[in-house]
């Protein structure tokens, strides 16, 4: 089965002409623009859509679909989120990761101790928060100074056993 993830979930009809408008998951704004395929999805279930337009409001991004030519028929997508495959995902920069790729690694203290599997990823304005879920609940900063190693490849993070004892959070 194809990968996809989430760029935006669809807030309201835009307009009279079918747009709707997006709340992006992304950080790159622009990929809007140039987006022509993606998929609507709901309850788990995926449809291809085609992208005819993009234009920004307000610094939000509203999109125009194909076959969608009315405010009712934009409607209809209201909570929707629009997801592309893994292969049209946007080229990341070294050293940041998809939320989804971080999902399910194994946690390590460079102590040795195995502390659990990252079960969620809480994004937050400072960092993202990673929620491990081992013997005991942990969560932890997505600190440069904390994650010694990721490699999302094999589904590991090593973190740093001195900078966990400052900043992580066990919950008892």
């Amino acid at each position: 089965m194809t990968e996809r993830f989430r760029i935006a979930q669809i807030l309201r009809p835009h307009g009279v002409k079918g747009e709707v408008k997006l709340y992006p998951l992304t950080d790159d704004m622009s990929r809007f623009k140039r987006l022509k395929e993606a998929y609507t999805e709901r309850e788990g279930q995926y449809e291809a859509v085609v992208v005819t337009g993009c234009k920004f409001v307000s610094g939000s991004a509203v999109i125009s679909i194909e076959g969608v030519t009315s405010p009712e028929e934009a409607e209809k997508l209201r909570g929707l989120y629009l997801c592309v495959d893994r292969a049209h995902a946007v080229k990341l920069p070294e050293g940041t990761y998809f939320v989804a790729d971080i999902i399910g690694c194994e946690v390590f203290s460079t102590d040795g101790s195995a502390l659990g599997q990252v079960r969620e990823v809480l994004e937050t304005n400072a960092n993202d928060v990673y929620v491990i879920e081992g013997q005991r609940r942990l969560m932890v900063p997505a600190l440069k100074k904390l994650l010694r190693s990721v490699d999302v490849s094999n589904k590991r993070i090593e973190l740093d056993a001195e900078v966990l004892s400052e900043v992580g959070l066990f919950e008892d």
